[in-house]
């Protein structure tokens, strides 16, 4: 783990995006160091003059390398950055299953942020960008626990929560979650774009809802030709469970059947109600420590598991025990969950002891 006062508080960003801007910005602002690249030279001596990095250029020593590069170059520079580089590598790609399978140095912990904007490259890079938003971290069997804590040491600093999913299962979930929300937008803008070339009313009727709901397409169009090739299946797949959805309302709407509608609605408003909130309070919390073989993939299990079982983990942390050979995993969970989890990591075999917070 990198203390606060640690002289390795040195940070790598590869790619001086929106994105990787943001984490230069957010990284600067929690008092680390950061070095820089972009194959943009211009955008490399803006992000310097503009104070986004300290220097152009990639630190060896430094603890921790953001690759923040479209999805069609990930894996190489991944690669490039971990033959460069001493300390932990990780991505920021929407698309994960490719990389963390061409990637099995143990060094390696793949990443992608929840957050973004609608505006572009620096200009739209913000030091808040990550504060309340979820950083998915998607280990493998060959990843250190170290690299793993250092990672989500880092992220949790620049305000992310930190949630853990297997490479694949991240890849389905987000797209449903993010890839088709947002390819559902664009139709739904064409759409309204076609009308209203007919009735030249129709957008100036477009009140909040069509607003909010139509926000993200405003979003740049180029990256998602990388992401829905690097994720074609998983996105086929969720889009042909929205036009079966479609379909049922479709139905249900034309026969008038009210009872139906109802039900359906209800249904989605709950689901909307139940999405977490996030933590704020100590005493919404218990600690978890758990006794884990000091080998690679060990945070990957505790971490997936919690996701499985949908419990919300805020901060981690991997410690030695005192004979050396075993590795303590610390982790914060919600209170109300804490028995679930506790129970399927005793089910895999782990010996997990509970406190709560006061």
């Amino acid at each position: 783990m990198v203390s606060q006062n640690s002289p390795a508080r040195t940070a790598n960003v590869v790619g001086l995006g929106l994105i990787g801007g943001s984490i230069a910005l957010a990284l600067g602002e929690q008092g680390w160091a950061v070095c820089g690249v972009d194959s943009d030279v211009t955008r490399q001596d803006l992000a310097v003059e503009r104070g986004v990095i300290d220097r152009i250029g990639l630190d060896p020593d430094a603890a921790v390398t953001f690759v923040a590069v479209p999805p069609k170059a990930m894996t190489t520079a991944v690669a490039d950055a971990l033959a460069t580089t001493r300390g932990v590598v990780t991505d920021v790609g929407s698309v994960k299953a490719a990389v963390c399978a061409d990637i099995d140095d143990p060094r390696f912990v793949g990443g992608h942020p929840m957050a973004g904007s609608e505006l572009e490259g620096l200009d739209g890079a913000d030091p808040q960008m990550f504060t309340g938003a979820v950083w998915v971290l998607t280990p493998t069997a060959t990843t250190e626990d170290e690299a793993f804590s250092v990672v989500a040491a880092v992220v949790s600093e620049m305000g992310a929560e930190v949630v853990g999913l297997a490479p694949r299962r991240h890849d389905d979930l987000v797209a449903v979650v993010s890839h088709v929300p947002h390819l559902t937008a664009a139709t739904l803008m064409r759409l309204a774009g076609v009308r209203a070339e007919e009735h030249a009313a129709l957008l100036r009727l477009a009140a909040g809802g069509f607003r909010d709901m139509t926000r993200i397409a405003s979003g740049h169009p180029s990256i998602w030709l990388d992401i829905c090739d690097e994720n074609r299946q998983s996105i086929v797949d969720a889009l042909s469970s929205l036009i079966d959805g479609l379909s049922d309302m479709k139905s249900v709407v034309a026969s008038g059947d009210r009872d139906g509608l109802l039900t359906r609605l209800t249904s989605a408003r709950e689901a909307r109600a139940n999405l977490p909130a996030r933590i704020k309070r100590p005493s919404d919390l218990a600690e978890v420590r758990i006794p884990i073989p000091d080998r690679p993939g060990a945070a990957a299990e505790v971490f997936t598991l919690a996701a499985e079982l949908g419990v919300n983990i805020p901060n981690f942390e991997v410690v030695h025990s005192a004979e050396g050979d075993r590795g303590i995993a610390v982790v914060l969970v919600e209170a109300p969950m804490v028995d679930v989890f506790r129970g399927g990591l005793i089910a895999r075999g782990y010996r997990p002891s509970v406190q709560r917070l006061a």
